[in-house]
């Protein structure tokens, strides 16, 4: 597998990403989560003081998460989505997206959250190519991405197939970097910048594009391959971190390259025969990252994992013991 970082031309080799170490996260914690009677958890931030989740079946609302002693209320908040702007994409797949929104409901398919320290909210739809920022006080509005991007995202072989868009959102405190994830076939990480108030690229929006198959973790014991996909985003200490759901891992990126530093693996915590559910390429979908730890959520869509579980699942890992920012 060739990884090119592009916009900067540099290639890191299969056996120098391969040799990268992967450090198992130790699991403090689970909590099963009432309230989000669609499941289809999708996207993870603290907000304030709180936590917040959003589902990909939900369009018009966002969950407070309320910590319980045997599971944790999910607690929501509606909005009103303004209509929508042009997305730039194919009216095949628009057309294909409408319909497919209509049959399992969704129709926004919000698949990311992430928060400034202003306490705006952004909110990624998959199905339109576009973010919607939620202000504290005042009218949700959809962002003005620059169209670059997408035509960037599209020359670079991605955003092309229905049901691979964009799958999670990072922005930086000050609100001025925001970083998307386009999930798979192929998957990359774009990037716009906010010059007073206008989001641009700074040069190429695109930090990363790859392709090709991978397998599942050992622990799945199968020599099916599936397209690498990335599940979310999450933006700490000035860094990019991915979860990527088929490794059962979360990674640690350059925000200015998108090239991977360092990874972290999950897979021994939620690989038992417990929790693990019957897709092989993983249901993590939702990650929020801070100083103790990473938050992991579940989009198990209401499929029961090993021990019967039904309800969507959020997972709390230590933070590793020199930090987020530690060397290899």
């Amino acid at each position: 597998m060739r990884r090119w970082l592009l916009g900067l031309g540099l290639l890191l080799s299969p056996a120098l990403y391969a040799s990268l170490p992967v450090e198992p996260l130790r699991l403090l914690g689970e909590h099963p989560l009432d309230g989000m009677p669609s499941g289809n958890f999708s996207g993870l931030a603290r907000c304030g003081d709180a936590l917040w989740a959003v589902s990909d079946r939900d369009d018009d609302r966002l969950y407070r998460l309320q910590p319980g002693e045997t599971a944790w209320q999910a607690e929501a908040q509606t909005f009103v989505v303004p209509p929508l702007p042009d997305s730039g994409l194919p009216w095949g797949l628009r057309a294909r997206t409408k319909l497919m929104g209509t049959l399992r409901g969704g129709e926004m398919d919000l698949e990311g959250l992430s928060c400034d320290a202003r306490g705006n909210r952004y909110l990624v739809s998959e199905a339109h190519a576009a973010v919607l920022q939620l202000p504290e006080i005042g009218q949700p509005q959809w962002l003005a991405l620059p169209p670059a991007l997408l035509r960037q995202a599209r020359a670079s072989g991605m955003l092309l197939k229905f049901n691979a868009m964009f799958e999670g959102i990072a922005v930086d405190p000050a609100g001025e970097r925001l970083w998307l994830a386009a999930e798979r076939e192929r998957r990359g990480l774009l990037v716009a910048h906010r010059v007073q108030s206008v989001w641009q690229c700074s040069g190429s929006c695109v930090l990363l594009s790859e392709d090709g198959p991978a397998l599942p973790p050992a622990q799945l014991k199968t020599s099916r391959s599936w397209a690498k996909s990335f599940a979310d985003l999450a933006f700490h200490g000035d860094k990019l971190f991915s979860l990527e759901r088929l490794a059962h891992q979360i990674c640690r990126h350059s925000p200015s390259t998108g090239e991977v530093e360092r990874c972290w693996s999950f897979a021994d915590a939620l690989l038992t025969d417990a929790r693990r559910y019957a897709q092989p390429w993983g249901s993590a979908e939702a990650l929020w990252i801070d100083a103790e730890g990473a938050w992991i959520g579940t989009d198990n869509g209401t499929l029961p994992r090993g021990d019967g579980e039904t309800r969507p699942m959020l997972w709390h890992f230590a933070a590793p013991a020199e930090g987020w920012n530690g060397a290899p």
